[in-house]
């Protein structure tokens, strides 16, 4: 009698240690259960307006917009441009309105480009730099890149190849201004404001000696 009494309570204790053993293992992935993918974002904002530019990846973009009616009335007489360093923007302006907004690379912590208000005091469209570039020997074997003549002596019977600024505007007498240049880097330049490709001919065609370029942090 005791026997069958006890059987009860050794089935239970049983089942106990079974269903214990079984939560301490992980559980069996389900091969038929749905992958959440992430959500594709999608711009809000009507296509080729500004809003629609500045969504996303903005400021870092290398891409140029265009407000194409404030640019076709754009002209050297009543342009400015406006040099964000903080963004690594440049704005070319017809009073308050934006015409074009573009990327641009400006000074390194060792070169930093000045900020205020300057004018364009020369408009170069094939310009190399006096400072810096490459030193090639008396065969024209590139012997040393980024020169700086300041620092780096000609070998004899070469010659110093000053880097391509092509586009030049000069803003300053120490050699600083703006010119078509790589601007996958921020803050990489010698001090100028290098503009993307997509974008310097046409501030270089809009301006003139004279036109003001404010620079701000």
């Amino acid at each position: 009698m005791k026997i069958i009494r006890l059987l009860p309570l050794l089935v239970a204790a049983s089942t106990s240690l079974f269903l214990a053993s079984c939560g301490n293992k992980p559980p069996t992935p389900n091969p038929e259960q749905t992958v959440i993918k992430t959500a594709k974002i999608v711009n809000p904002y009507p296509p080729g307006s500004y809003e629609h530019f500045k969504f996303g990846s903005y400021p870092g973009t290398t891409r140029t917009w265009k407000n194409k009616a404030v640019l076709e009335q754009a002209n050297s007489l009543n342009t400015a441009v406006r040099i964000d360093l903080s963004t690594q923007r440049g704005f070319l302006m017809v009073g308050e309105q934006i015409a074009m907004d573009y990327r641009v690379s400006s000074g390194s912590a060792k070169h930093k480009t000045p900020t205020g208000d300057f004018k364009i005091t020369e408009k170069l469209r094939a310009k190399r730099s006096n400072l810096y570039g490459k030193l090639l020997d008396a065969n024209g074997t590139v012997v040393k890149t980024n020169a700086d003549t300041r620092k780096h002596s000609v070998p004899l019977g070469g010659t110093f190849l000053g880097a391509s600024m092509p586009y030049w505007m000069r803003l300053t007498r120490t050699g600083v201004g703006m010119h078509q240049g790589d601007v996958n880097s921020r803050y990489a330049s010698h001090g100028c404001i290098r503009t993307h490709s997509s974008a310097v001919s046409t501030v270089y065609a809009k301006t003139k000696i004279g036109t003001p370029v404010s620079v701000i942090d």
